[in-house]
């Protein structure tokens, strides 16, 4: 019988070690590991909602001073709330997600996550998740945009040329006809000006191709697929919900920009809020509903892959996660 491999490295160390020869030589061929990769891999999360197949695809993150950004409340009371979860306030970083719905007649995506307008180190991952999701950009027959703020339709373009050829950009038509408007430009806040010129760049070879369809409030769009007016954070910000056999889940946008902050204190707006007051009482009958109903959320800047339930707490709220699935894709 063969001596066993063990018995052979053992009775190797030890002729080394009589020798006087270093240990390490018998293992010299695995010293060193190989270099980090120091990356994700594309990020998807696949879930069924009754016949409907809903899909969280992350667009990367985004890193922002919620110390400067974040108002109704105090440096301190932002300082005491982060440290529960870790989180510095001055560069909290935040998912940037988008949802692919497939209905069985239709393929869905909610939002076009930021392309190219923010770090290309963070954020700009969306085709890459939707591929390894299993889908391609010309699948998409529809794109509905919560709303017209560069994380969530700079997406739709690459130099000039539509990402999604065979697509349909869905926009509220207050909210498409304010950000196609240069001349609203005056009327916003500096960090809000560029964002003109990058929704004219989105939109364009959509708009060449006639397929850009405005509509108006809450309506519905495809059978199972609705729109929800919530205008605040932005003149024609828009939920989308979905209903398969009974059961639903809304889209909020940007309704919560800071989890572990607005659940707790949903009075606390964002610089981003074009009429502040407005989206805080949005924010508060969302959750309000969501709490009462029980139906699932996908928010687009809630830890990915930003899906769960909103649960009443005393006079505030509770987000709870889905729970991760792979049996039966069910949450």
């Amino acid at each position: 019988m063969l001596p066993s491999s063990s018995f052979l490295v053992r009775n190797l160390a030890m002729g080394a070690l009589l020798m006087g020869a270093p240990l390490l030589a018998v293992n010299d061929a695995h010293a060193a590991p190989p270099p980090q990769v120091r990356g994700s891999s594309p990020g998807y999360y696949r879930m069924m909602l009754g016949d409907f197949e809903v899909t969280a695809l992350s667009d990367g993150t985004v890193t922002l001073p919620m110390d400067k950004l974040l108002t109704n409340i105090t440096a301190a009371q932002l300082k005491t709330q982060l440290a529960r979860t870790g989180l510095d306030p001055s560069h909290v970083e935040g998912s940037i997600n988008a949802y692919l719905i497939h209905t069985g007649e239709h393929l869905v995506l909610v939002d076009a996550g930021a392309g190219k307008a923010l770090d290309p180190n963070a954020s700009g991952r969306l085709l890459n998740s939707l591929r390894a999701a299993g889908y391609r950009p010309e699948d998409i027959d529809a794109v509905l945009l919560t709303h017209v703020h560069v994380d969530h339709h700079s997406g739709l373009t690459v130099d000039g040329k539509a990402v999604f050829p065979n697509a349909v950009v869905y926009v509220e038509k207050n909210e498409a006809d304010f950000w196609l408007d240069a001349s609203n430009e005056k009327t916003v806040a500096e960090e809000l000006r560029a964002g003109f010129a990058q929704a004219a760049a989105s939109f364009a070879p959509y708009l060449a191709a006639n397929k850009v369809k405005k509509f108006t409030g809450s309506t519905e769009l495809f059978p199972g697929v609705r729109s929800i007016s919530v205008p605040g954070h932005s003149p024609g910000h828009s939920f989308y919900a979905i209903e398969s056999k009974g059961q639903q889940m809304q889209f909020w946008g940007d309704l919560v920009h800071v989890k572990d902050v607005q659940f707790r204190s949903p009075g606390v707006t964002i610089k981003f809020d074009l009429d502040a007051a407005a989206a805080a009482r949005q924010r508060l009958k969302a959750m309000n509903d969501a709490a009462a109903k029980g139906y699932y959320v996908g928010a687009a800047h809630i830890s990915f892959p930003g899906i769960g339930r909103v649960l009443a707490d005393g006079k505030a709220f509770t987000w709870l996660p889905v729970n991760y699935s792979v049996a039966g894709l069910k949450p």
